[in-house]
């Protein structure tokens, strides 16, 4: 269970809770930021071991530095030998998967790899526009 919660980054809060691992949390024990939350819920994903994971937008409701560490405990998940679905709207962990699918209406419109779909300069591009600023030159990330 340990090892889990370092993989998830979530070994060092766990540790300085009133009662470490044996704290009751919820309504009747400590409250967790939500990033604390997510960083638990990474970790019983890595107890279970399962072959498939579904990635629902696991920082959409974080703060900034929280996402920061989710996205840590996330990298480090997603790049064992599991395949992952991930459902995102934010750019952070494009650039580490092997195939995009982008969507509109409900159809795919797009797919592929981050860079080939920056070199395509359709909707991917213009979705990632907000997120890479002017990080974003001639279809390229600099």
């Amino acid at each position: 269970m340990k090892e889990a919660a370092r993989i998830a980054n979530a070994h060092h809060f766990i540790s300085s809770l009133p009662h470490g691992y044996d704290t009751h949390v919820g309504m009747r024990g400590v409250d967790l930021t939500p990033g604390q939350k997510q960083r638990i819920a990474i970790a019983r994903v890595v107890l279970k071991n399962a072959p498939i994971l579904l990635i629902d937008e696991a920082s959409s409701s974080i703060e900034s530095e929280s996402s920061r560490v989710v996205q840590e405990a996330l990298d480090t998940l997603v790049m064992g030998n599991k395949t992952t679905i991930l459902i995102a709207h934010r750019a952070a962990m494009m650039r580490h998967v092997d195939n995009i699918v982008v969507l509109n209406g409900g159809r795919i419109v797009e797919e592929g790899s981050h860079d080939s779909l920056m070199a395509k300069n359709g909707l991917y591009v213009r979705l990632m526009q907000p997120h890479f600023g002017k990080g974003l030159h001639h279809n390229r990330l600099v």
